[in-house]
Formats: structure tokens, sequence, C-alpha cells
């Protein structure tokens, strides 16, 4: 029988300095929901570690909710919840209330709608006051690279796809804004990532 879980060599690069972040910025309890989770790895890793919090995974992708349930399978912890199929260009969501959105590694693999609907999906979730919109890969600032391995990735990503790219952080910061999610906090991460964070 084939093992259905993917492995992305990424998440064992980011997923410490990630979770750093998170057991920082993150209210004590609620729901957590990850959109784009991918392989379901940083799921199974994070999730636990931020116990009483509740982890929902997600994914536009079929074979990838498959991964994700094969490793939360695996991890036997209590606060992790089966896999949502969610795309975030579609209105209505599976989901109805959030503590945090959590997106890694999505925006820039993505059409701008599927950034712009994330954003009007944690308009609708998150609580005022209270909820955290977290964002974390590369971004352009004031329109530049920050790096040149950055804009070879930016451009890698462009060739495979028209509609995908490195994003600018000021679009996002901007868009963010237009639906009521203020910019908290810039965070520098390693390999010439950001972990962008916004309030409601």
């Amino acid at each position: 029988m084939n093992d259905p879980r993917r492995h992305a060599p990424a998440t064992l690069r980011n997923r410490e300095p990630i979770l750093a972040v998170l057991q920082r910025i993150l209210p004590p309890d609620g729901l957590i929901l990850e959109l784009n989770s991918g392989t379901g790895e940083h799921a199974a890793y994070m999730g636990p570690r931020l116990a009483p919090r509740r982890w929902q995974p997600s994914d536009i992708d079929e074979a990838a909710c498959t991964s994700i349930a094969a490793y939360i399978t695996e991890s036997d912890a209590d606060n992790l919840l089966p896999p949502l199929n969610i795309d975030t260009t579609i209105d209505t969501w599976p989901i109805n209330e959030a503590m945090a959105v959590i997106s890694i590694n999505m925006i820039h693999i993505a059409p701008w709608e599927a950034c712009l609907g994330l954003l009007d999906g944690a308009e609708r979730l998150l609580t005022s006051g209270e909820g955290i919109l977290y964002l974390y890969g590369p971004f352009k600032r004031d329109g530049a690279h920050s790096a040149p391995s950055n804009q070879s990735f930016d451009q890698s990503l462009r060739s495979q796809d028209s509609r995908w790219g490195v994003r600018d952080l000021d679009d996002v910061v901007f868009e963010a804004g237009e639906r009521g999610l203020e910019l908290s906090e810039i965070i520098e991460m390693p390999s010439n990532n950001l972990s962008v964070i916004f309030k409601k």
C-alpha cells in the first residue's frame, strides 16, 4: 500500500522559527485555521505544540488533503481536526469563525485572486479586537526583492504560471486594510522570508 503522506523539504527548515512566532502572537485558546496546509507536516508538528488551541488544516487539492489526514492520524493529537477542502476564491467556506487564520507559503504560488479571497475570508471569520492573520513567505518591499534568490524564485514561479509570483508587501497591506485587517508586525525570518501579522 502506497504511503499517501507527502513531504516538503522547506517544512523542516522553517517550522521551528514559525512556531516560535505563533507561540508568542496567538491568543491562548481557540481555533486556528491553516489555509493551504499542503503536505500536512506543519499541522502535525505545530498543532500539538499549540494545544489547547485547535488546529484546522485545509487545502484546495484532494491529494494534499489525503496527505494531511495521514499525518493527523499518525500524530494522534486530539486538537488536530480533519482537513477541510477550501478554495479561497470561493466566498463560502465550510467554517464560520476562527481566532487565527494562518497561511504559510501560499500567496506567491497562487493567483492574486487567491490572496484577495484569503483576506476576504479572514475578514469574515476573525473576531474584531482579537483575531490574528499570519502570513509567511517571501515578499517584495517597495517594489524590490529582498535578495537575488527571491528574484530568481519569482522568475521561476512566473515561468510556471504567469499568475504566480512574489507579492509586494505594500499591496497586501493595502488590501488587508481595506478589509479591516491592520498590520501589526513584520518579522524577518530565515532564507529571506517574512512573518507578517495582521490584527482585526
